[in-house]
């Protein structure tokens, strides 16, 4: 199961009663950490600080060539996004399942999700299910490989959610989450209370968790996982800049690509929980979002959260 971007990795076995073979005692694909070859980018804990670009640009009109630039850099291909529903969903290798379904032509891999936006040109050994993972799983089908990525708010009930996993998997089946934990910080003292993004990140959180969906699950999913039942548990957590202020060059991109994201979303998925959850009128929010973004393209704010 699979919705979006790479995040907070936990992974876990059902315990197993019975001799299984080594093969079936490793995770079904063999998963390499994107941020591995950087030197300042690895798990949270212990981790050295990052250190920060000092020929960083502090003014918004500088940011917005620099995403431009980034942006025209890509291929053709993977920016003919197509359009579907009054959405656009992006065209570049389009569904994990698919990938995977490429990478083990011997294995069966279904694909889930809540809109029919699927690739018409799938392997074989793929099909897709348009289902919420929340209501009663149909049938009693069990798998080796469970695989749940960027859940962050779509979720009410996690717990329910992992004990249906769990019942689920075949002894010795594994599962991997791949969970972000949605509150900002700094190391170095740049993001502080007084900013707008500091007060829309907090108020964000707290309208998620008025909602009954919480932006928080990457600190959580390894405690849930371990209350089912599940052994062999390992939690890795990752550092991410948001903004290209980092000075490690893959950092940067990394920085960069969140921020992009970030203003692209952030009208969309404020205005509704503000409105809806907090009580504010619409202008109030479109006040509070034009000093976010100023100060999420100034780059004065050494944004980290934690995936």
């Amino acid at each position: 199961m699979e919705t979006s971007s790479v995040v907070h990795s936990t992974t876990a076995r059902r315990p197993s009663t019975t001799a299984v073979s080594s093969a079936r005692n490793q995770p079904a694909v063999a998963q390499t950490n994107p941020f591995s070859s950087s030197p300042s980018m690895g798990p949270a804990s212990g981790l050295a600080t990052i250190d920060v670009d000092d020929g960083t640009p502090d003014d918004g009109s500088s940011i917005d060539e620099r995403m431009t630039t980034y942006t025209a850099s890509l291929t053709s291909s993977v920016v003919d996004y197509p359009t579907e529903y009054g959405r656009r969903y992006h065209a570049f290798r389009q569904g994990g399942a698919v990938e995977m379904g490429d990478c083990f032509p011997n294995a069966e891999i279904i694909g889930n999700d809540l809109s029919p936006i699927q690739t018409p040109w799938v392997p074989p050994n793929v099909k897709f299910e348009i289902d919420d993972v929340e209501s009663s799983w149909v049938g009693v089908e069990k798998y080796d490989y469970i695989f749940c990525r960027y859940m962050v708010v779509a979720i009410a009930d996690w717990p329910k959610l992992i004990q249906n996993i769990y019942e689920h998997l075949n002894p010795g089946g594994w599962v991997e989450f791949q969970e972000m934990d949605g509150l900002y910080y700094s190391e170095d003292n740049t993001y502080t209370e007084e900013l707008a993004v500091f007060k829309w990140n907090r108020e964000y959180l707290a309208a998620c968790d008025a909602m009954g969906r919480t932006a928080r699950p990457g600190r959580q999913v390894e405690g849930w996982v371990r209350g089912t039942g599940f052994d062999n548990v390992e939690s890795q957590k990752f550092k991410t800049p948001i903004g290209p202020w980092a000075k490690d060059p893959q950092l940067r991109d990394v920085g960069m690509i969140c921020l992009s994201q970030l203003l692209d979303g952030l009208e969309g998925f404020t205005l509704k929980l503000f409105c809806g959850f907090l009580g504010k009128t619409q202008e109030e929010v479109l006040v509070m979002l034009s000093h976010v973004r100023k100060e999420l393209k100034s780059g004065a704010a050494h944004i980290l959260v934690n995936q």
